[in-house]
C-alpha cells in the first residue's frame, strides 16, 4: 500500500503533480520560518552569552573572592555614545603579569593602549579625530574578537591604564576573575549588561507564541490542500474493498512524501533567510551568521515532527473515510460544532484573571501561572472559531434576501470549519499581536518618559555629581577653565554653555527627587540656552535644578523664569560642577565634538550624552520590547498570509463541482463570486473582532495580575498594521476569483 501511495503521489496525473509541488513549496516556507525561528532563538541566547564579561565587578563579593592564582585587574566599565549609538568602554590596569584578560583579546593593553571591536574601528577611521578618536589616547594595538561582542555591529574599546591611575577612581574596582554568568541566568544588578532571565524568558516566550503557532497553522493547512478531491478518491478505494488501514496507509504515504521534500527544502529555504535574519534587531544589535544555528535537537524535532504532523493532519481530514465511504459519496452535512469548543478560550481568561493579586513571587512560579493561560487563550481562539463562524453564518443567512450572502451563509452554516480553517493562521496573527502590542504599550505608558523636544534633547551634559555611601554627595570636578568654555563654544553649531553649580545652602525637601532645584547658574549663560528657562529681570544668577537631564519630566520643576540667586556670577564661578551644559544644533560634528571636548577634558568621568540619549537608555529595556512588537507584528502577518493564499486556492479546487453545478442550474458568475468572497471574508471579520478583543483582554488581565497596570489605547502604527493586513487578506481572496470562470465550466461537472 506504501507503493501504491507513492504511485498515487508522483504519477497520478497533472493535477497530483502540482498538488504535490503547491504542498511542498507550503511546507518548505512553514519549515524555513520554523527553522529560522529556532535559530534566532538560539542565536539570541548565544549573544546574550556574551555580555557576561561585561558584568565583571557588578558583584564585588564574587570577584574578590573568586579562586584564583591571578594578579588582581582594576577594572571600570562606561557607557560612551556616538550618533546615539552605545559605545561599550572598559578600562583596565593589570597589576601583574597574571591578571585575567577577558575573552576576545590576546593580553590586556598597558598605558596608552587600547583594543576596539571591527565596528568601532571602522568608525575611529571614517570621522575627524575630535569627533571619536581622541576620547583614547594611545594607540590601538588590536581588534576585539567575536568571542567578547554580542554582535557584528557592537561598539566597545578596552583601554590601558596603571594601577595607579584607576585606584583612586571610585567607580574602579580590583577584581581577581573575569564574570563568565550569563545576564540570562540572572536578575538584578549583578548582570546590568545585556538580557536578564525576566526579559529573557518574555522574548523567547512571545516568539514562540507568535511565529512558531502560525508557522504550525501554514503546514498543517498546506498538508490539508485538495481533502476533498483526496476524500473522493480514497472512498472510491474503500467502496471497491480497501480496508481502513489500507486507506490510512495510502494518505498517510501521499502527505509524507510531499512533507518530506518540503521539510528538506525547507532547510534550504532557512539558509537562504539567514543572512537576512542576521541583520534583524531582536536585542538592539544584529546576530553573527555562525550565531544562527541550529542544535541536533531543533534538527531532528523539525525533520521528523512535521512528517508524522502532515500524516496525522491527512488522516484527521480523511476521518470520514475511515468511519464510512458513504459519508463522502453521499456527501452527507458533517455534525455542527458544538459550544464547548468555546470553553477553552474562557478558562484560559479566568486562569489569567485568577492571579490578579496573587502573583508568584519568582520568575519559574509566575512562567508555571502565566504561560498555560496564555496558550489556552492562542489555542481556545483556534478552537472557537468554527463555533463563532458557524453563528455568525448563520445570522448573516437569517437576516439577507440577497442570493450571494444566503448561499455563503448557507455553505457557512454547513462546513464552518471548513470556512474558518482558511483564515485561522490570520486570526491567530491578530490574537497574539494585539495581546503583544497591549502589553508592550501599557509598559511604555507607565515606565516611559516623555520626549524633550529637539531643542533640549540636544543638549550634550556632562555630568560629575558623584553618589556616596550614606546619601553623600560629591563634586570631584573644580570649574571649568576659560580654554574649555571658549573650545565649546568655539565649535560650529554649539548654541550655548551653562556651567551648573552645586548650591551650599539648598536643602532637598522629603521626598523630591534628586537634583530638583540645588542648582546655580550665571544669568548670562542661560541667556544663550532659553529653552531651559530664563533669570528674573535685573539678576546676574539663579537657582536652578541641579541636573539638567531630567529636562521635561516633571513640569513643575522647570519654570518659565527661575528665582534669583543671591551669589554673584564672580563668586560661583569659583565653585565646584555638577554639571556642563552644552546646547547643540543636533548636527552629528556639533554634538560629538562637544562631547569628546569633555571627555577629554574630564578623562576619569562618565561619558557626556546627550538629553535625548540619557532618555533612551534610561528605557532602554522598553525600546526593546517596543522593537519586539514591531517584529512580531511584521513576521507574523505574512505567514498568515500564506496560509490564507494556500488555504483559499485549495478551498477553490475543493469546490468546483459544486461551483459548476450551480453555474449549470443558472447562477451567474458574479453571484459565484461574491459566494467566494463572502464565505472567506465573514469567518475573517466575525472572529478577528472576537480574536482582537480577546488578545486585549488577556492583555489587560496579564498586566493587572503581573505589574498592577491598565490597558492603554495603542498607537497608531497597531491601526495601521491592522487595517493593511485585513486588506491585504481580502485582496488574496479577491486575487482568486478570475479563477472561477476557468474551474467552473460544465465540463467539470461532467468529468466528475
Amino acid at each position: 500500500m506504501i507503493r501504491l501511495g507513492l504511485r498515487l503521489t508522483v504519477g497520478g496525473g497533472r493535477e497530483a503533480l502540482v498538488r504535490l509541488i503547491i504542498i511542498a513549496a507550503a511546507v518548505a516556507l512553514g519549515v524555513g520560518l520554523l527553522l529560522s525561528a529556532l535559530a534566532a532563538m538560539n542565536a539570541t541566547n548565544t549573544q546574550n552569552d556574551r555580555n557576561a564579561w561585561l558584568n565583571t565587578g557588578r558583584d564585588l563579593t564574587a570577584s574578590r573572592s573568586a579562586t584564583s592564582t591571578a594578579d588582581p585587574v582594576w577594572w571600570k566599565l562606561a557607557a560612551d555614545s556616538f550618533q546615539g549609538k552605545v559605545i561599550g568602554r572598559v578600562d583596565v590596569a593589570a597589576t601583574g603579569p597574571h591578571a585575567p584578560v577577558p575573552p576576545g583579546i590576546p593580553q590586556l593593553p598597558g598605558p596608552g593602549q587600547f583594543y576596539a571591536s571591527p565596528a568601532l574601528t571602522e568608525l575611529l577611521h571614517s570621522v575627524p579625530a575630535d569627533e571619536l578618536a581622541d576620547r583614547y589616547p594611545g594607540r590601538q594595538i588590536g581588534t576585539i574578537g567575536n568571542a567578547a561582542l554580542p554582535g557584528p555591529d557592537s561598539l566597545i574599546v578596552i583601554v590601558g591604564h596603571t594601577p595607579a591611575q584607576l585606584s583612586g577612581d571610585p567607580a574602579a574596582d580590583e577584581v581577581n576573575a573575569i564574570t563568565t554568568v550569563s545576564p540570562a541566568q540572572c536578575d538584578g544588578p549583578n548582570c546590568s549588561v545585556g538580557i536578564r532571565n525576566s526579559g529573557m524568558v518574555l522574548i523567547l516566550s512571545v516568539v514562540s507564541v507568535a511565529l512558531i503557532f502560525p508557522v504550525v497553522i501554514l503546514i498543517g493547512t498546506a498538508t490539508r490542500l485538495a481533502a476533498t478531491r483526496r476524500e473522493q478518491r480514497f472512498a472510491a478505494m474503500r467502496l471497491v474493498g480497501a480496508t481502513p488501514r489500507q486507506v490510512s496507509v495510502v494518505s498517510a504515504a501521499e502527505s509524507t512524501v510531499a512533507a518530506v521534500i518540503g521539510a528538506a527544502a525547507g532547510f534550504a529555504v532557512f539558509f537562504g533567510f539567514r543572512p537576512v535574519l542576521a541583520r534583524a534587531n531582536l536585542t538592539q544589535t544584529s546576530f553573527f551568521t555562525g550565531d544562527l544555528s541550529l542544535t541536533l535537537t531543533d534538527v531532528l524535532l523539525v525533520a521528523v515532527a512535521v512528517p508524522i504532523a502532515a500524516a496525522v493532519s491527512a488522516r484527521i481530514a480523511l476521518r470520514r473515510v475511515q468511519i464510512s465511504p458513504l459519508g463522502v459519496t453521499r456527501r452527507t452535512t458533517p455534525s455542527p460544532p458544538r459550544v464547548w469548543r468555546v470553553v477553552p478560550l474562557v478558562l484560559g481568561l479566568l486562569e489569567l484573571g485568577y492571579f490578579i493579586g496573587r502573583r508568584p513571587a519568582t520568575v519559574s512560579g509566575q512562567q508555571l501561572a502565566f504561560l498555560p493561560g496564555a496558550f489556552l487563550v492562542v489555542g481556545g481562539i483556534v478552537l472557537a472559531g468554527p463555533w463563532l463562524t458557524m453563528f455568525g453564518a448563520r445570522l448573516m443567512a437569517r437576516r439577507t434576501g440577497r442570493p450571494a450572502v444566503l448561499i455563503a451563509g448557507r455553505r457557512l452554516s454547513d462546513d464552518p470549519r471548513g470556512g474558518f480553517r482558511a483564515v485561522s493562521g490570520l486570526v491567530l496573527a491578530l490574537c497574539v499581536m494585539s495581546a503583544t502590542v497591549g502589553v508592550i504599550t501599557a509598559l511604555v505608558a507607565e515606565r516611559g518618559l516623555p520626549p524633550a523636544g529637539a531643542a533640549a534633547g540636544n543638549a550634550v551634559i556632562g555630568d560629575y555629581v558623584r553618589f556616596a555611601p550614606m546619601d553623600r554627595v560629591t563634586f570631584p570636578v573644580g570649574p571649568p577653565s576659560d580654554a574649555l568654555l571658549t573650545g565649546l563654544r568655539a565649535i560650529p553649531g554649539v548654541q550655548g554653555v551653562t556651567v551648573i553649580h552645586p548650591d551650599p545652602d539648598y536643602v532637598q525637601p522629603s521626598g523630591a527627587g534628586p537634583g530638583m532645584g540645588g542648582g546655580l547658574a550665571s544669568c548670562a549663560q542661560l541667556a544663550t540656552m532659553p529653552v531651559f528657562g530664563a533669570c528674573p529681570p535685573g539678576a546676574t544668577t539663579a537657582k536652578v535644578n541641579r541636573t539638567f537631564s531630567d529636562f521635561g519630566l516633571k513640569q513643575d520643576n522647570w519654570p518659565a523664569t527661575w528665582p534669583a540667586a543671591d551669589a554673584t556670577a564672580a563668586a560661583i564661578a569659583t565653585t565646584p560642577v555638577a554639571q556642563i551644559v552644552v546646547a547643540t544644533d543636533g548636527s552629528a560634528p556639533a554634538v560629538e565634538r562637544a562631547r569628546t571636548l569633555l571627555a577629554t577634558t574630564y578623562p576619569g568621568q562618565d561619558p557626556p550624552l546627550t538629553v535625548d540619549e540619557n532618555r533612551s537608555w534610561n528605557q532602554q529595556t522598553l525600546n526593546g520590547y517596543v522593537q519586539l512588537a514591531n517584529v512580531v507584528m511584521m513576521v507574523s502577518f505574512p505567514i498568515a498570509g500564506c496560509s490564507l493564499a494556500v488555504a483559499v486556492a485549495g478551498s477553490l479546487s475543493d469546490r468546483k463541482r459544486p461551483f459548476s453545478l450551480l453555474r449549470l442550474t443558472g447562477v451567474q458568475l458574479g453571484v459565484l463570486r461574491r459566494v467566494v468572497l463572502l464565505e472567506s471574508a465573514a469567518p475573517l471579520l466575525i472572529v478577528s473582532v472576537v480574536a482582537i478583543g480577546t488578545g486585549m483582554l488577556a492583555a489587560q488581565l496579564f498586566l493587572k495580575a503581573q505589574l498592577g497596570y491598565s490597558l492603554h489605547a495603542p498607537g497608531g502604527s497597531y491601526y495601521v498594521m491592522v487595517g493593511c493586513g485585513l486588506v491585504a487578506a481580502l485582496a488574496v481572496i479577491w486575487s482568486t476569483l478570475p479563477l472561477l470562470r476557468r474551474i467552473t465550466g460544465p465540463e467539470v461537472a461532467r468529468n466528475d
